[in-house]
């Protein structure tokens, strides 16, 4: 996704600054500079823990991005790993790209009928860095792929 013409592009360390900021609101994910071995620049990392059919369930999505100042573009990997213990029972789960997960309850509503509420949606994590490039003069571009960082 490319940002409006019209945007004056931030510097690299204007951009760098409002990353980490993501991390003074209130949100349920942290904005990081990459470890060794993760090849890319900055993580936004979200962790997810839920009980569901007698398994304890953690999922945990991340965003690797690597940012090219050249470009002024900044390539965004998307990753998520379950893992689900329960008795004796253990399993792992791995998917990359934009895929996303959803969690909801269920609440009464103000006609006291029950509905569906959503409370989680991953899709805001992307969405809101996503956000934060574009207005900032970036480009965003999505890869599937790591090697593509």
């Amino acid at each position: 996704m490319y940002p409006d013409s019209d945007v004056v592009p931030l510097s690299v360390a204007e951009i760098q600054d409002a990353l980490l900021a993501f991390n003074g609101r209130h949100l349920p994910y942290r904005v990081r500079q990459a470890g060794f071995g993760e090849a890319a620049d900055y993580v936004a990392e979200w962790c997810i823990q839920t009980h569901e059919e007698g398994q304890r369930v953690e999922r945990r999505i991340k965003i690797r991005m690597r940012l090219d100042p050249s470009r002024r573009e900044v390539r965004g990997f998307q990753e998520q790993r379950t893992s689900a213990r329960g008795g004796l029972s253990m399993s792992h789960e791995y998917s990359r790209g934009g895929g996303f997960a959803v969690r909801w309850t269920y609440e009464r509503g103000p006609d006291g009928r029950r509905q569906k509420v959503v409370s989680l949606d991953t899709r805001d994590m992307r969405n809101a860095l996503r956000e934060l490039f574009l207005s900032s003069g970036w480009t965003w571009r999505g890869v599937s792929k790591a090697a593509e960082l």
